[in-house]
């Protein structure tokens, strides 16, 4: 006997790659339904080798179902997880609403699969950021051996990151480049984001720093470890998918960069490709569609006593979002739910 499982959000980017990934991964799911708003009610959307016809999260009846993956905004997500908990389904919500809760687990199932237990608390689990969620999947192993004492890290996140709308002004103003009285205005983002770099991802906070990269902070500390120091950067950048990072640790004990790169290999989640050659690192173009963390440019650090570098890239769709959220659901049916 397998899971009844419902998808919020299934007509979105997300919502789209959380059915993908149920299907890759086969997850025992007896029946999967897929919910979205009122406007989008019938648009047929893929699992697997079978089409499902989108139904109105309004007024839906969870009760029955034991497992739903929301990816429909904060704000939706305040309307319809807490319906959907209270009718005993266990929601694994994609948006930032709830992952500062202290009742509520922020999970990454390679770093603090143990958490998941707490779903008790509120019949809701949250999912990271997914610039977190990639670099925590790389912290973790050098953690448990060193114990990191400090994180530096600059981001380059790809305007999927902001969703359809993102990737879309990317694609219109790149065309309208090449075409004379073309050009398109930034409306999703701050300034023009075709052959341009943007120092802002959310809004700012009193401190300067932005809202993202606060969640890269405290999501880190959450996740991981609340000693650890972490100072964050955060810019987009015109890549389609993927997210990349550059991050500097600093470890209270000395961690040789050779042994680093062997506990990276042997870590859950992670692909190591890191030849000091030309090409010989991984970028985002090829982590587009992979399950795995990449991790490239394992370098010691000599301006500190114990420091290290590393260059990491991920598909933001799918480990920094819809993956991590379905290994949250197979985390949750293999320790806690166990059908079949």
């Amino acid at each position: 006997m397998g899971y009844k499982v419902v998808v919020a959000g299934a007509t979105g980017n997300v919502g789209r790659e959380m059915l993908n990934i149920l299907a890759e991964r086969e997850f025992p799911a007896d029946e999967v339904v897929a919910l979205a708003s009122r406007r989008s009610i019938g648009t047929e959307v893929s699992y697997g080798d079978k089409t499902l016809k989108c139904k109105d999260i309004e007024g839906f009846d969870f009760t029955g179902y034991d497992i739903a993956l929301f990816a429909i905004g904060s704000d939706a997500t305040k309307i319809y997880a807490p319906i959907a908990a209270s009718q005993g389904c266990v929601v694994i919500d994609n948006s930032s609403l709830y992952r500062y809760d202290p009742e509520i687990p922020l999970i990454v199932p390679e770093v603090n699969p143990d958490a998941v237990e707490n779903y008790r608390n509120k019949m809701i689990i949250a999912n990271p950021n997914c610039s977190t969620a990639q670099m925590v999947v790389a912290l973790k192993p050098l953690h448990d051996r060193a114990r990191i004492k400090r994180v530096v890290v600059s981001t380059y996140q790809s305007v999927s990151g902001a969703g359809k709308e993102g990737m879309d002004e990317l694609w219109n103003q790149t065309k309208g480049m090449y075409v004379p009285g073309q050009e398109v205005e930034p409306k999703k983002f701050q300034k023009q984001i075709a052959f341009n770099v943007i120092p802002q991802i959310d809004v700012f906070l009193d401190s300067g720093d932005t809202k993202e990269e606060w969640k890269m902070v405290a999501e880190t500390k959450k996740i991981l470890d609340t000693s650890i120091k972490v100072t964050a950067t955060c810019v987009r950048v015109p890549v389609f998918v993927g997210h990349s990072e550059a991050i500097n640790i600093e470890t209270e004990d000395f961690l040789d960069e050779d042994e680093a790169r062997d506990i990276l290999r042997e870590a859950p989640g992670i692909l190591v490709i890191d030849k000091r050659e030309p090409g010989g690192y991984a970028t985002p173009v090829e982590c587009v569609g992979d399950f795995a963390t990449f991790v490239s440019r394992i370098r010691q650090d000599v301006t500190v006593e114990n420091g290290l570098n590393l260059w990491c890239v991920s598909d933001n769709l799918r480990k920094g979002a819809a993956l991590n959220a379905v290994q949250i659901a197979e985390l949750l049916g293999n320790r806690v739910l166990k059908k079949g």
